[in-house]
């Protein structure tokens, strides 16, 4: 079964004579059924569509399938690719790329959830569900990154909404935006919790022999069933695992995120002691922590899965993000310090906390106005 459209399309045409592709060729999601799209008139404003979308210049159609169920993706010909970061933020890179805004992976902690506001979407269900898909990201990427005063900055993927979430198995906007960057001779990074980067790894080697390529993978929760409940559209840690040795055995470097570690319920010293072993013997190299982060967006909605999951820790949590508090206090974070750090050493693993994290170059880069609020650029 393929993607059908929302009431917002104008028009489908199933098994169309003119143009049927069998959906296997460019997707593990979806089966072999041919289609044919005629998108919305570009420009136009369009009283039906969600709201924040009716005036969204490039919207192209909004679609659903089968495979995702109770979830649309809105796909949109976007402007532009490259995102410059704030010189305010300590990220140590300048400019992202997210080929997505939403995320299937419905993370209850997400930084990013208070992104989706921007389109009078709210930060919760809407975020897991109503994902925009900029479609035409890497034609774009490829015409900005030909301009004579781009300098080749690295760019960073994963850093907004993750780049291998399950719709990229349908989309494929990854494999363009490698290409567009390694054959610019731009460095890039990517952070993601999606196996299907497996998928790339030819590619990424290929590109890595021209440009600087680092692979970063984001797993915060061991436990199957709280990774299950607070993470639910994630593969497993066991499947991530087996892609970061799959990207080891590729030649990768590859650091692991072990975050956000959550206070009470993965950050006991036995837990992050199998963690790390588990990681280590998966290959990485690397090895970055840190604690749960709460920011606007994300800490409403993290809010009521601990009030429904687990409510015998709700003034625990109260206490430690009290108010606007979106981090962790000093304290705790050095306790956390404590507790990993020689553990790091036992399992002969590098890193550390994510604060001790090379902060971004103070040279800028050249700037470019978007005409929206910037997607900010953070690592969870």
């Amino acid at each position: 079964m393929g993607l059908h459209p929302t009431n917002n399309d104008t028009a489908f045409q199933s098994r169309s004579t003119e143009f049927i592709v069998p959906l296997s060729q460019v997707s593990y999601l979806c089966s072999n059924i041919g289609m044919r799209w005629q998108g919305q008139t570009l420009g136009e404003t369009d009283a039906s569509a969600l709201p924040g979308l009716e005036s969204l210049g490039g919207l192209v159609r909004s679609v659903t399938t089968p495979e995702f169920a109770g979830m649309t993706f809105h796909e949109v010909h976007a402007k532009s690719a490259l995102n410059h970061v704030p010189s305010a933020s300590a990220m140590p890179f300048d400019w992202t790329v997210n080929p997505y805004r939403g995320c299937s992976h419905a993370c209850g902690y997400c930084f990013a959830r208070n992104t989706h506001t921007y389109l009078d979407l709210d930060a919760g269900r809407d975020f897991d569900s109503q994902v925009v898909v900029k479609v035409n990201v890497a034609d774009v990427l490829r015409r900005e990154l030909a301009r004579p005063g781009w300098v080749h900055e690295p760019v960073a993927l994963g850093t907004n909404t993750d780049p291998y979430q399950r719709a990229e198995g349908r989309y494929r906007l990854m494999p363009g935006i490698i290409s567009a960057l390694a054959e610019s001779g731009t460095p890039l990074s990517i952070l993601t919790k999606g196996t299907l980067l497996r998928r790339d790894l030819p590619l990424l080697a290929d590109a890595a022999a021209s440009v600087p390529i680092s692979i970063a993978m984001s797993i915060a929760v061991f436990d199957d069933a709280l990774q299950d409940s607070i993470e639910p559209g994630t593969p497993t840690a066991a499947a991530r695992l087996a892609t970061v040795r799959a990207a080891t055995d590729a030649g990768f470097r590859v650091t692991v995120f072990l975050m956000p570690i959550l206070p009470h319920l993965t950050d006991s010293t036995a837990m992050l002691d199998h963690a790390l072993a588990r990681i280590r013997e998966a290959g990485a190299a690397r090895v970055v922590f840190g604690a749960l982060h709460l920011r606007p967006g994300a800490k409403e909605w993290f809010w009521q899965w601990l009030e429904r999951e687990h409510p015998e820790l709700v003034p625990a949590y109260r206490g430690l993000y009290p108010g606007v508090s979106a981090y962790a206090p000093v304290g705790y974070r050095k306790l956390l310090s404590a507790r990993v750090r020689p553990l790091l050493r036992k399992h002969r693993l590098a890193g550390g906390a994510e604060e001790d994290a090379e902060t971004r170059p103070t040279r800028p880069g050249p700037v470019r106005t978007t005409g929206r609020p910037a997607e900010p650029a953070r690592l969870f």
